[in-house]
């Protein structure tokens, strides 16, 4: 349940900070979650809660006198299943059952809410991304839920004058057998609430064999579908607050164009129009002219109704046709080098093969279901800002630079989202300071009420911020027997950051070097490009792109020295038996070793493999594809095998798979294309997604593990493709190596 406007308003001040990191940074925390948690000095709120009618031990759990638990998330709820994650771990460690709790989103609040991912290397940031939410609340969550249980069985056993250890829980009740007392949570918060907080080295928790709910496929439902489906889930859009004005804003059709002129006239007259405001751009945002009305609809017909001139001279002229050229040029040259494991081959070797390949993958949109909204009300001394919140850091500074005020003077309330995909936190804040930059200029004209900005799809999709476009130049040397003698991986693209060509933009190389395959003598090179098209991490940043070139290229080594991909990357994975329990859980679901059943008349059948680690998770999928008569192609299942650590919950765990393989079957039909500075797609008709009649069936497999959790929102997608690709290249004889795909396949 969403706590409402008005409550959010009384949270805690949050103190200042400010940190500037990098996509690798940010994924660089991953690996060091084994930090217990200081509940002590960190996020212990026991004695400030004391006397309440809520028992709130930390920042994370809160109980009323019925025993009801209220789990407080730092991370957004976008579809991803986070707040799910987030009860399974409470549930278990309280000992209570899924309709004993309930999920609510935490204010922007660095002080209790960092992702202990990023302060595990000493980055002290809130927000959600690089699939570190269940990774980083592992410990964190299960610690704050079995300090609460601790402190209530400890007022209980001092109640009922009997020893701490004789007591257990069952469903959220405390149970004395030798007595029979039994009493829920309620009636002991008044009392541990005088408590000291336990030292979170003293805490037991529950043992793997003893869990209930983690790893349980019926151990908790999700928390945030029956609010979704009866209508009570809010959204930016559900925000309604006194006086609230809807802004619609006309962006420049060629970006960063500025306003020559505005004949304001013809939009003041649709009723219900209070306002027609310039909104100046820069560097991160457009700006355009904003039509300020009481709802939505108004105010887009308002927009509509602008006469406005832009300045010709102004704006970006960049075509993607032009751009492709000059990365093709580009990649044709040496680059900086990333990585360099031994010297390349100048000939083939003798009986050997080479294969000299260029790929070229476009632009994409985020295209989130949800385009980019937000409500602010800016005041005097203070902002506070309603939306699906991601990055609350970057957001809550942003807000701060762009009012003067001081950081703890601006509040956010983090509402669900719907969708992102990386859209929500990009690096620039940019829907964010755009809706603060017209709530400011409509202050300055003496407009003082709450304004929610509203991007329609049309504004959504030409917004900008895209996953970067990149081609990428690759020479591989292949021995007579098969093996790999040297392998060239030469990236052209854009930086996600500010950074000098002389400098590894890590974030865009993520995949392209490091592999876990045993290849020796691999030099791999970038080409940053200063382009005027702002790009923004995309579901599985870097690896959306690296892991087609790489895994294509792997089939395409097989296919030459005629071996079978599944054991070719078997012989290339020999010394990396976790990818290779992956690899070969997903062959065996998947019968790779059989014959595929033959399709209908003039229809040919394969399948395709690939497999990726990232974000600390390794998935391997299996594509099963049939190309028509008429050379049109239709996946008909993917198989797919996970190693993510311990499973919190299957059904998310699987769900966010057979999601992110839908997310990536889009790119075979997508791209986002600019001429003379004009982006030429505006909405799904022209930027399609994936629809459910040409969704494939999905099984999921998950290997055993008690690590600790990796990620799993983002993983799922990058093998997608490849292997889907791979079937179609086994089929045809033809590599792909361009995307979009389209319609139909080479024959």
């Amino acid at each position: 349940m969403i706590i409402n406007p008005p409550q959010h308003q009384q949270q805690p001040e949050t103190a200042q900070h400010g940190v500037a990191i990098t996509r690798r940074q940010f994924l660089a925390g991953m690996g060091a979650l084994t930090l217990a948690v200081n509940f002590k000095g960190q996020i212990a709120l026991a004695a400030e809660n004391a006397g309440s009618d809520v028992f709130m031990p930390n920042a994370f759990i809160q109980i009323d006198k019925n025993g009801f638990v209220t789990i407080i998330s730092s991370y957004i709820e976008m579809g991803q299943g986070t707040f799910t994650g987030l009860a399974t771990l409470a549930a278990e460690e309280l000992h209570i059952t899924p309709e004993q709790l309930q999920v609510t989103g935490s204010p922007a609040d660095l002080e209790k809410y960092g992702n202990p991912a990023l302060a595990a290397v000493g980055f002290n940031v809130q927000g959600t991304g690089g699939s570190t939410a269940m990774a980083g609340a592992w410990n964190v969550m299960r610690t704050a839920a079995a300090s609460a249980r601790h402190m209530l069985l400890q007022a209980a056993a001092l109640e009922w004058k009997v020893p701490f250890k004789e007591l257990v829980v069952e469903d959220g009740i405390v149970i004395h057998k030798a007595t029979n007392k039994r009493t829920g949570y309620g009636a002991f918060i008044d009392a541990a609430a005088e408590l000291p907080v336990p030292d979170a080295r003293t805490l037991t928790f529950k043992k793997p064999a003893e869990y209930q709910r983690i790893g349980k496929a019926e151990g908790m439902r999700r928390v945030d579908v029956p609010e979704k489906v009866n209508g009570k889930a809010v959204y930016t859009q559900d925000i309604k607050l006194p006086d609230m004005l809807v802004a619609v804003i006309a962006h420049p059709p060629r970006k960063f164009a500025k306003v020559a002129s505005v004949d304001k006239a013809p939009a003041m007259a649709v009723p219900g129009v209070v306002a027609v405001l310039e909104i100046p751009g820069d560097n991160v945002i457009q700006g355009g002219v904003a039509v300020l009305a009481k709802n939505t609809w108004v105010a887009k017909k308002g927009r509509d109704a602008l006469n406005i001139q832009w300045d010709g001279n102004t704006g970006s002229h960049a075509g993607t046709a032009a751009l492709f050229e000059e990365y093709r040029q580009l990649a044709a040259t040496p680059g900086l080098e990333v990585a360099n494991t031994g010297p390349q081959l100048a000939e083939v070797p003798e009986g050997g093969y080479e294969i000299d390949a260029v790929f070229e993958l476009p632009y994409l949109a985020h295209a989130a279901m949800e385009p980019m909204n937000a409500l602010i009300h800016l005041q005097e001394d203070s902002c506070h800002m309603w939306n699906g919140e991601q990055w609350h850091t970057a957001d809550q500074a942003a807000i701060a630079r762009e009012t003067g005020l001081p950081v703890e003077k601006v509040q956010i309330t983090q509402l669900y989202a719907g969708g992102s995909f990386g859209r929500r936190a990009g690096p620039g804040c940019d829907f964010v300071i755009e809706a603060t930059r017209i709530a400011k200029v409509a202050r300055a004209q003496g407009i003082n009420v709450p304004i929610k900005m509203v991007w329609l799809r049309e504004e959504d999709m030409g917004g900008m911020q895209y996953r970067p476009m990149t081609v990428h130049n690759n020479k591989i040397m292949i021995n007579a027997d098969g093996s790999v003698a040297s392998w060239r991986w030469r990236v052209v693209g854009q930086s996600f950051f500010p950074m000098p060509a002389t400098q590894v933009d890590h974030t865009l190389m993520e995949g392209a070097h490091g592999l876990p395959y045993a290849i020796k003598n691999m030099l791999v090179e970038q080409h940053l490009v200063k382009g005027d098209v702002p790009v923004s991490w995309l579901r599985s940043v870097g690896h959306t792109h690296s892991a087609f070139v790489g895994e294509v290229l792997i089939d395409e080594i097989a296919a030459k020295t005629g071996q079978d991909p599944y054991q070719f990357r078997r012989k290339l994975l020999a010394d990396a038996p976790e990818f290779l329990n992956v690899l070969d859980l997903v062959a065996e679901k998947s019968g790779w070793n059989t014959p595929l059943p033959q399709g209908q008349e003039g229809e040919r059948r394969a399948r395709g493999i690939a497999i990726r680690q990232s974000f600390n998770t390794i998935v391997a999928q299996v594509a099963e594809v049939t190309v028509r008569a008429d050379n049109t192609y239709k996946v008909d299942k993917v198989y797919c095998a996970v190693d993510c650590g311990q499973v919190i919950n299957p059904v998310n765990v699987a769900t966010q798979v057979e999601g992110g393989i839908g997310f990536a079957m889009s790119f075979l039909k997508q791209e986002i294309t600019l001429k003379d500075g004009v982006v030429t797609q505006s909405n799904f008709h022209n930027y399609p997604v994936l629809r459910i009649n040409e969704a494939p069936a999905v099984e999921v497999f998950t290997v055993d593990s008690v690590k600790p959790p990796s990620g799993i929102g983002e993983p799922g997608v990058p093998p997608a493709v490849p292997a889907i690709l791979n079937a179609i290249s086994s089929i045809t004889g033809k590599v792909v190596r361009r995307l979009p795909l389209g319609a139909k396949v080479l024959a």
